[in-house]
């Protein structure tokens, strides 16, 4: 692991932190500056000449920001002769622009991805895309790992015996038909319709039988918590008595944190792909750290082993 040199960037310190201890080795020194003018810099503060390095940073809010970030620490990295830069983007901002779906509009997750290759990065290491035509957006590798089996080990420890698994709309199917299997339940869809561009949803109809059973509903990300209360209250008046939710990427934004609290969600089970808050962690509100699947990933990355093979005995 000498050769190995892992660098934080300044949105979630933390979840480096705790990679570099699950390897067993010091965070990457760097400085991370914005000026009065906004403009970022970085400076490498050790020799990476010739190393294999990866720079973790989500890119989670403030997105812009830590995106122009994240590129220019790749840039720094390459400007100071690393043997390869690995990006670390455990969630993968902008995301759910990855089609054209109406005139005239971008497809900025391929936008985003040109720019981290063309800044310098080798490989990708990323969790749980939101969609997975993205990984088909770079020209370079991409591994992507799942949360699927870290919130299946954890339900799987609650052993309910009445438990539906609810894709939250149908992009979530395959996510959620993966953890009933894991989790040996039964699975249901909600049917949803997304107003405009706004971030308001319909919900419109529940596939599947719920009644009388405790439901799980799973979801690649929980934003403004808008369509998670609405699912909650389908399911419920639909005759489910327990509803619980998990997903990976907790953005919680607006007033996501004040609609959970008022929904009769029992639990909502997240992982630390991006921060959350001490104001945010709820008692509803449970997280499960993703460093050491990241931490095992780099390690394979850089003694080239198989990513694949975490999860192939799951």
């Amino acid at each position: 692991m000498d050769e190995l040199k892992v660098f934080s960037g300044s949105a979630h310190p933390a979840l480096t932190q705790a990679i570099t201890e699950y390897l067993g080795i010091p965070p990457g020194k760097c400085e991370v500056i914005q000026f009065s003018n906004e403009n970022t810099f970085v400076r490498i503060l050790e020799n990476v000449r010739s190393r294999d390095t990866f720079v973790v940073q989500p890119i989670s809010s403030p997105v812009n920001s830590n995106l122009v970030e994240l590129l220019i620490m790749i840039d720094a990295l390459k400007r100071a002769s690393a043997g390869r830069i690995t990006a670390v983007i455990p969630y993968y901002g902008y995301g759910r622009t990855d089609k054209k779906d109406q005139p005239r509009v971008p497809i900025t997750a391929k936008l985003v991805a040109d720019l981290i290759t063309v800044a310098g990065a080798g490989r990708v290491l990323t969790v749980d895309l939101h969609a997975a035509q993205i990984q088909g957006f770079f020209n370079i590798p991409v591994d992507e790992l799942t949360a699927l089996y870290v919130l299946g080990d954890y339900f799987s420890e609650r052993e309910f015996n009445d438990l539906v698994v609810v894709a939250a709309d149908i992009g979530a199917t395959k996510r959620a038909r993966d953890l009933a299997a894991k989790l040996d339940a039964p699975l249901a869809i909600m049917e949803k319709r997304r107003l405009g561009n706004a971030d308001r949803t319909q919900t419109l109809n529940v596939i599947g039988e719920v009644e009388g059973m405790s439901a799980l509903i799973v979801d690649d990300e929980i934003d403004t918590a808008g369509s998670l209360v609405g699912v909650v209250k389908a399911l419920i008046d639909r005759g489910a008595h327990d509803v619980y939710a998990c997903c990976t990427h907790p953005i919680l934004s607006g007033s996501a944190i004040e609609r959970i609290a008022a929904s009769p969600v029992k639990e909502v089970v997240v992982t630390d792909t991006v921060p959350v808050p001490e104001k945010k962690k709820i008692d509803k509100i449970k997280v499960l750290s993703l460093a050491p699947l990241l931490g095992e990933a780099i390690s394979r990355i850089h003694t080239g082993q198989s990513v694949g093979a975490l999860f192939e005995q799951q």
